[in-house]
């Protein structure tokens, strides 16, 4: 990489990008229920993904842990804010492809999500917010700290409304029914 530029801004560059596309393709700026909400916690529903933060924003935070570890074991002679450019890189391009209009009929075919119609840009710009955070995180954290947090998630998720990381990307690529009536039983 160029060194006259710096890996803050290339990160600020990506998340304005990725926000720009977002309402290039015409995601909603923030939820047409007309008001912002700091947290919204019902899963089924309308709002859910359209606000700043929700029951998927440990997901997130888990990713910028796992991101920081990835780019630990095979890019650790880059400096922290190149492997955050990197990690943002893939995080916008993840909210690129999960608000693309296959990755959401996916979504709504195969798991209880049938309200789910896309984030809006603000809860994807939170969501990149969010693995930024973990990112850094996981860089002050000792390694058995980060992946007590990242169980802990993924515990609390899955007890309390039966989805989290592991289960949201095992019914977007396996979708396995029982999964799906069982989460649908909550």
């Amino acid at each position: 990489m160029n060194a006259r530029f710096s890996p803050y801004l290339v990160t600020a560059l990506v998340v304005l990008a990725a926000c720009l596309w977002l309402l290039h393709v015409g995601r909603v700026p923030y939820c047409d229920c007309g008001y912002v909400k700091l947290w919204h916690g019902q899963v089924v529903s309308s709002e859910n993904s359209q606000h700043i933060s929700d029951w998927y924003t440990p997901s997130h935070l888990i990713h910028g842990f796992l991101f920081f570890g990835a780019l630990w074991l095979v890019a650790r002679r880059l400096s922290f804010g190149w492997r955050l450019a990197m990690a943002t890189l893939v995080e916008s391009a993840w909210e690129i492809v999960e608000n693309s209009e296959a990755v959401i009929e996916r979504y709504r075919s195969v798991t209880i999500a049938l309200d789910y119609y896309g984030d809006s840009v603000l809860n994807s710009l939170a969501d990149i917010l969010a693995m930024m955070l973990g990112f850094w995180l996981a860089s002050k954290l000792p390694v058995w700290l980060s992946v007590v947090i990242i169980l802990g998630f993924e515990a609390l998720t899955i007890w309390l409304i039966r989805d989290g990381l592991a289960l949201n990307v095992l019914m977007l690529v396996y979708p396995l029914e029982a999964v799906k009536d069982w989460q649908g039983a909550l």
